[in-house]
């Protein structure tokens, strides 16, 4: 029986229904040839353009049409900073990375430790506000360009961002966040007033450079309600309309919904001990049958196996390889037990290398902090 389908900014969980996504949103699904025109300027398809990662789009055509006639173009993301990050977080800011490098396109990052505070009760305002620098760690580990990164907290870089913020506040009525965002009598007011500052990062590169500059927001569509607010406002505060790009959720380890920092053990993070992180994996759901012989003689289900889901999202960059193991499975050629191996091993591998990169972004951390403008 499937679980019934959640999906806001705050939560996502149930079986994730990508075309109803689609339409209940309003986007368009990705073409062949937005991604071919991607590909032509970074040089190679990156994994997640050729495997349908990126299952729709808004504008994003319009974006590439801008740099083509030699018009800067920019990028935004984020981070909502509730805990460790874990691996699903870190597909999108890979992508960025391919991004900022094909179209030498400046990175805007919101470390959004003020939504954090205002939504979670258990999280105290200086737990969100430390968790910001710790996560962009991982942010930096990426391989993003200091000099095109601009990471910031809304509580700390405040300064830099609230006039904006202002701004996008006075255009957007409360009748408008409680339809697009379902905000209930007991919403404290800190909620309410919070998307202005999200939508706000959209301008931020036009704002503080003096002119309009395409923005593309790469991101998983659980974000969307965000984008359809500010595209409302854009244009009547002289703005571009933000253009989006969105992933599909990489799923946790246990059955339905997608990777989960408030579920640790369904979660493979950055900061777990790689040894730990191949002892989660041996423990994942599997479209495995109940036995090895069964395995045997009927095969398996990579299709709804989260086992398979990490070699197609991160741990299998050869196309042919992904292919052989799904054929291996369907015909009972690998059991789910040596899957699973294979992929601890390919876990530990990635964290040990990961966590080296992640160390050494402690010394360069200032380089990627949005600076005042002189």
């Amino acid at each position: 029986m499937k679980e019934e389908m959640v999906v806001t900014p705050w939560e996502v969980s149930g079986d994730i229904d990508y075309d109803r996504l689609i339409e209940q949103f309003g986007v368009q699904p990705m073409t062949q040839s937005i991604t071919d025109r991607i590909a032509k300027h970074a040089g190679f398809m990156h994994l997640q353009l050729r495997r349908g990662v990126y299952l729709s789009h808004r504008d994003t055509d319009w974006w590439l049409d801008e740099y083509e006639k030699g018009h800067k173009v920019g990028l935004y993301t984020g981070r909502g900073p509730s805990g460790h990050v874990h691996l699903g977080h870190l597909l999108p800011w890979f992508f960025c990375k391919y991004l900022q490098d094909a179209f030498d396109a400046d990175l805007y990052f919101q470390m959004t430790d003020d939504e954090k505070f205002l939504q979670r009760d258990d999280l105290t305002l200086e737990e969100t506000v430390a968790l910001t620098y710790e996560n962009a760690l991982d942010v930096i580990a990426c391989g993003l360009n200091p000099e095109k990164t601009f990471i910031f907290s809304d509580t700390d870089h405040i300064g830099e961002i609230y006039r904006l913020g202002l701004r996008v506040a006075k255009r957007v009525t409360y009748s408008t966040v409680k339809a697009v965002f379902g905000f209930q009598d007991s919403t404290n007011i800190g909620m309410i007033w919070y998307p202005a500052l999200q939508a706000m990062t959209c301008f931020l590169q036009s704002e503080r450079e003096g002119r309009n500059i395409p923005c593309l927001i790469p991101a998983a569509i659980d974000q969307d309600n965000y984008w359809r607010m500010t595209r409302d406002i854009a244009e009547k505060m002289g703005y571009y309309k933000p253009a989006q790009i969105h992933a599909k959720f990489l799923p946790g380890l246990a059955q339905g919904g997608k990777m989960s920092a408030s579920q640790p053990d369904t979660a493979i993070f950055t900061t777990d001990p790689p040894k730990k992180a191949a002892q989660k994996v041996m423990k994942a759901f599997t479209g495995g049958r109940d036995t090895v012989e069964e395995q045997r003689r009927l095969g398996g289900h990579p299709e709804v196996c989260n086992v398979y889901a990490y070699y197609f999202f991160l741990f299998e960059e050869d196309d042919s390889g992904l292919v052989e193991r799904e054929q291996l499975c369907k015909s009972g050629g690998i059991t789910c037990g040596e899957c699973k191996r294979q992929l601890a091993e390919r876990v530990k591998d990635f964290l040990t290398e990961f966590q080296v990169k992640r160390e050494k972004a402690r010394d360069v951390l200032g380089d990627f902090l949005l600076k005042p403008l002189t």
